[in-house]
């Protein structure tokens, strides 16, 4: 059992919200689950982490919920959840049960699951719609159920009222609604950036040759734990030498040498929401010459990415300014040849930087929301522009692997720097820049460990 809202909190705004878009729509009933504990061998689970649709709306955090909301001929907001069970709770902890959790959550009621395959058929009854969440659709059990209590509804009415025969999807608003963090969700975001950054900044004063990737894995969980995080965003990239070329090489075995360049990709999740931070240091403190080339490089196209996070950019104009920019330092450094706007036109740079500048950052490390602005009809959808409150990663990159035609200084090296911003009304918020970032303040750290 955790801390819980109460109903003026903005998940009731927010399951108000949602119902006010599903009466516009002529109403109808949308039925939300959070998902089982799912089995991780013999009687053990995996740690259970709710579905970010059903928190974003309810705030509860408890295993096998749904969260049903009907507008009707009046409002309803009701929660499903495990009954209490003393005997379960003296193994597993305690459970709010529905009588609490409605009162605590603010629904305007709750039943035990067990009433599951009685409430929801009758409430189906005399609905035109059924509101789904079409990346759960994907999940057969979801259809499944959702099938069953339809067939269920018709066969108990025969025909009396009307039962939903028009599927629309809940998740398209929800992810518009999720694109915009209020103040609340800013607030997270930033503390869970401040306690990433600590465990960043940990482990580049740890890293020296001859430790294991594994090593500074663990002093960044340490950190994140110590500090009240209570996950991983997401597992943690640890990759040292040519590993960095790889863009997900997760923490492993290998030794970090001297000469080396270190890649970590990590970030906590606080409360339900990710940071996402990396950092590229050398294990034994000095950026060679090379290094230090192409580690200039890639700092110069984040500044400009950053330069194009504001209102008056679109999504992607981050993303054009880095390319241009890299593309023009793989030049300089003789690993690309030609003009500067043929390279970009070909795709040429995309040998050594394969990924795009950002993605967007909330409840899930690369959260919900379009790039695009949303259909309008036939015809290729424009790049959206950027509005305060949006929150999204810049994270430019430069990943050298051995080939005849590259100087052999540079093989191996992988590069990467990612921060994480909040769009403000004049520009952008980096909120993870409590870790070094550039090349005198790392080996300053990295010398300085005290």
């Amino acid at each position: 059992m955790t801390n819980a809202p109460t109903a003026s909190t903005p998940f009731a705004r927010r399951r108000q919200h949602i119902l006010s878009w599903m009466r516009s729509l002529g109403g109808g009933i949308a039925i939300l689950p959070t998902g089982p504990e799912i089995s991780r061998n013999r009687d053990n689970h995996y740690s259970f982490r709710y579905d970010s649709d059903f928190f974003y709306l309810t705030g509860f955090t408890e295993a096998n919920a749904w969260l049903v909301l009907i507008a009707g001929e009046t409002d309803q907001s009701i929660l499903f959840c495990e009954p209490k069970d003393p005997l379960m709770e003296t193994w597993t902890g305690k459970r709010w049960g529905p009588a609490a959790a409605a009162e605590q959550f603010g629904f305007d009621q709750a039943f035990p699951t067990s009433e599951l395959d009685t409430q929801i058929p009758a409430r189906m009854a005399g609905l035109k719609i059924l509101f789904t969440n079409t990346a759960r659709s994907r999940t057969p059990q979801y259809l499944t159920q959702l099938h069953a209590w339809l067939e269920k509804t018709q066969t108990t009415l025969r025909g009396a009222r009307a039962t939903p025969t028009q599927w629309v999807d809940i998740g398209e608003p929800l992810s518009e609604m999720r694109l915009i963090k209020d103040a609340g969700e800013q607030d997270t975001m930033r503390r869970a950036a401040t306690i990433s950054a600590l465990g960043h900044t940990r482990a580049m004063r740890t890293a020296q040759a001859g430790l294991h990737e594994f090593e500074l894995e663990a002093e960044l969980l340490y950190v994140f734990r110590k500090h009240g995080a209570q996950s991983v965003a997401y597992d943690s990239i640890v990759a040292a030498g040519v590993n960095a070329c790889t863009l997900h090489h997760r923490a492993g075995n290998t030794v970090m040498r001297d000469g080396d360049l270190v890649l970590i990709d990590a970030g906590c999740e606080l409360d339900g929401y990710a940071s996402d931070i990396t950092r590229t240091f050398p294990a034994n403190g000095r950026f060679s010459a090379a290094q230090r080339a192409l580690y200039e490089i890639v700092l110069a196209a984040q500044r400009a990415a950053t330069a194009c996070v504001s209102p008056s950019h679109h999504w992607n104009a981050a993303h054009e300014a880095a390319v241009r920019v890299l593309t023009q330092g793989l030049l300089d450094e003789k690993l690309l040849t030609g003009s500067l706007d043929k390279n970009i036109e070909t795709d040429a740079f995309r040998r050594f930087y394969m990924h795009r500048t950002g993605h967007w950052l909330g409840l899930d490390v690369h959260d919900v929301g379009d790039y695009r602005t949303p259909p309008a009809g036939a015809g290729e959808r424009s790049w959206r522009n950027l509005m305060p409150g949006m929150v999204l990663t810049i994270e430019p990159g430069l990943y050298i692997t051995p080939s005849p035609d590259v100087p052999e200084i540079f093989w191996n090296i992988g590069i990467r720097i990612e921060d994480d911003a909040i769009v403000t009304p004049t520009g952008c918020e980096l909120m993870t820049r409590g870790v070094p970032v550039e090349i005198r303040e790392i080996e300053h750290l990295m010398h300085h460990k005290d």
